[in-house]
């Protein structure tokens, strides 16, 4: 059983439970449940981390997430409410395209990128998502596109001319 669901709020910063899974292990009196939880929190400043959780309830499992994605957090370099420029993250068999977009385009992306877009600040992005659509992968390769963006500064500072 898979449930995409949407935003849950915390006093610290808001985050986006991106999927929960149950999974069920028979044992001699019948099945015993726990439950996973991938979440995606961000502070919407450039600022983003996932996690991944397992409980035996789903508000434990979301909790140890949350815990996991304040730990695991990156920062991103942005342009106005957009991206720098275009990127394509891997992970596993799932690509991810973030492009950069006009002011008013707004977030053109499915349930999982979305989720990272909104955490991460962005208003104005296009995405592609090929290959395998597992969440957890799909996550992952749009961190390390996040991972991949530059901005012009730095690359001028790489280069060692001016901008």
């Amino acid at each position: 059983m898979v449930i995409v669901a949407g935003e849950q709020t915390n006093s610290e910063s808001p985050e986006r439970v991106v999927q929960i899974r149950r999974c069920a292990c028979v044992v001699k009196g019948g099945r015993r449940f726990s439950f996973t939880a991938l979440v995606v929190v961000g502070d919407g400043q450039g600022r983003v981390g996932y996690g991944y959780g397992k409980a035996i309830e789903v508000p434990l499992a979301v909790e140890k997430a949350v815990k996991a994605a304040n730990r695991n957090m990156i920062r991103c370099p942005l342009t106005k409410n957009s991206i720098p420029h275009q990127v394509v993250g891997r992970y596993g068999s799932s690509q991810v395209m973030l492009m950069p977009a006009n002011p008013g385009t707004g977030i053109i992306a499915g349930a999982c990128v979305r989720a990272v877009a909104e955490s991460l600040g962005l208003t104005d992005v296009l995405t592609k998502t090929r290959g395998s659509s597992n969440p957890i992968n799909v996550v992952k390769a749009a961190f390390d596109a996040l991972t991949q963006l530059r901005s012009r500064e730095e690359i001028a500072r790489l280069r060692g001319v001016g901008v």
